[in-house]
Order: C-alpha cells, then sequence, then structure tokens
C-alpha cells in the first residue's frame, strides 16, 4: 500500500498535523514505512499461539480486597448544602 500526497494531506488534516508542501514526501515515506511493518506483522501465522498478558511472564503480588479508609459519609453530609435519603442533591441544569 502506497500513499498519495493527497492521503498525507488528508491524514496530517484529520490528525490536525500541520504539514506543509516540503513535508509531505518525507512523512508519506515514514507513513509508508509503518504501515510496512504492519503488514509484515500481519502476514506472521499466529495459529496456536497463546495470547500473553505481559511479554514478560511476571507474577503480580495480591493482597486482600479490603476497605482501609474509614467512612465518612456523615461527616461530609452533613457539611454539605442539601442532601436527602444519603443523595446530595445539586441544581438543575438542564431544563
Amino acid at each position: 500500500m502506497s500513499l498519495t500526497d493527497a492521503d498525507v494531506r488528508r491524514i496530517a488534516r484529520l490528525a490536525r498535523l500541520r504539514v506543509n508542501d516540503q513535508e509531505v514526501a518525507e512523512v508519506g515515506q515514514k507513513l509508508n514505512g509503518i504501515f510496512g511493518l504492519i503488514e509484515q506483522l500481519q502476514s506472521i501465522d499466529t495459529e496456536g499461539v497463546e495470547p500473553m498478558s505481559h511479554a514478560r511472564d511476571v507474577a503480580l503480588r495480591l493482597r486482600e480486597d479490603l476497605a482501609t479508609a474509614p467512612n465518612r459519609r456523615e461527616a461530609f453530609q452533613a457539611v454539605a448544602p442539601a442532601v436527602e435519603n444519603g443523595l446530595y442533591l445539586v441544581p438543575k441544569v438542564i431544563e
């Protein structure tokens, strides 16, 4: 796949990149190189390869899922301007 100058300008516009006329050819070559690498990766046979969660065989240290912060809901709601049934009341912003 080879990108034309018009393709490069369109991609640059969509990516909100300012590319002047002198840079279009250079950016096009770099993008074509990236697409070439993608085509090489897609041509690799990955049949039977198990997906990995990490590039290295790493085991994470796990801890118990316990709440460590105290529940201060009542203290926070005591200073709130408006509370009803444990919920904060806010002004209506959409009619």
